[in-house]
């Protein structure tokens, strides 16, 4: 029997309609000195919010609360782990499976979170905002003192702790946004979230079948381009890892356990595309990439929740996600 406190039952595709994500989210940034931000472009297309509040880098003081099942959220911990801030900015690691409210502790003892005392994320938004009346997303940041969120803005979260963070980076800690391909990087990484990222969501989440159809040119097309662009380099930008390898790193991972079939993504697997596949299993064998991706809680999280999209919530036991090793 389906399991009614996982379901989020017709909350992701609307009947007819393609599917429009919505990317507003809680704009604060965290900045070196709690002032203005050191950099104000973070790949997303358009700039960050003006007069955005702003909160002082301090190590101990947040908790990057962020599901290994969620490929936004997987991104942050990714980042996290590269520069090695481990130490500076905790984690909490809600389970694969939420309902309407929130995403929650499960996997943690008592189901809640040993730092923030939450079973819910929920309650950190709540904390903040009464009324929030938005989804309770990760990844989010939460200030552990008040328990109140700080900003959910995935792809600001990333950018700062780079560009924000950098006194409290490891020695050896990667340069993910070079200066000298900075523009070009912006521009593939724009191209990578519209059509990659959330182009399977346009596909899986599609209303119709021309929805559906559009979108899946639109993704085939985007991942040709990144098949081709691979055939002489080793990461997106050449040979050095980057910002731009982290978000698309994510979706890949995804992509034969739950995007081939579940979103319809199905004109081939990422593995019989030679050059996108030794690309990801060579970002999967380094520990920041291969340590936070958890096919277990990918496949329990898209096919437990998105009941509209497989009512059963049978999930499935392939593919063989031993090759990846």
């Amino acid at each position: 029997m389906p399991d009614d406190a996982h379901a989020t039952t017709g909350s992701y595709v609307k009947a007819g309609a393609a599917f429009d994500r919505d990317m507003n989210y809680i704009p604060d940034r965290i900045t070196r000195t709690g002032g203005a931000p050191l950099d104000d472009r973070a790949g997303t297309g358009k700039p960050s919010v003006e007069d955005a509040p702003t909160w002082p880098v301090e190590p101990g003081r947040y908790r990057l609360v962020a599901a290994k099942a969620c490929p936004w959220a997987t991104r942050a911990l990714i980042v996290r782990d590269l520069l090695g801030l481990q130490d500076v900015i905790s984690a909490g690691l809600p389970g694969p499976t939420h309902d309407s409210r929130s995403w929650t502790f499960d996997l943690d003892p008592g189901g809640v979170d040993p730092v923030l005392g939450f079973e819910r994320l929920q309650q950190a938004y709540f904390a903040r905002y009464p009324d929030y009346p938005r989804g309770i997303t990760v990844p989010a940041i939460v200030e552990i003192a008040s328990g109140q969120v700080v900003t959910n803005d995935f792809p600001w979260i990333t950018h700062d702790l780079f560009f924000e963070w950098r006194d409290h980076h490891s020695p050896n800690a990667p340069d993910l946004w070079p200066a000298d391909v900075r523009d070009e990087m912006e521009d593939v990484m724009q191209r990578v979230f519209t059509e990659v990222n959330n182009g399977v969501y346009r596909c899986g989440f599609a209303g119709s079948q021309d929805a559906y159809e559009a979108a899946y040119d639109r993704l085939w097309a985007t991942m040709d381009w990144l098949e081709d662009r691979l055939k002489d380099r080793r990461y997106l930008m050449g040979e050095t890892i980057t910002e731009a390898d982290v978000r698309l790193f994510t979706t890949l991972a995804r992509f034969d356990a739950v995007y081939h079939g579940h979103f319809k993504c199905n004109r081939n697997q990422l593995t019989e595309m030679p050059n996108l596949w030794r690309y990801a299993r060579d970002l999967y064998a380094q520990p920041a990439f291969g340590g936070n991706t958890d096919f277990d809680q990918i496949k329990q999280h898209y096919y437990m929740v998105q009941t509209d999209i497989n009512p059963t919530q049978i999930v499935p036991k392939g593919p063989d996600t031993s090759i990846w090793g």
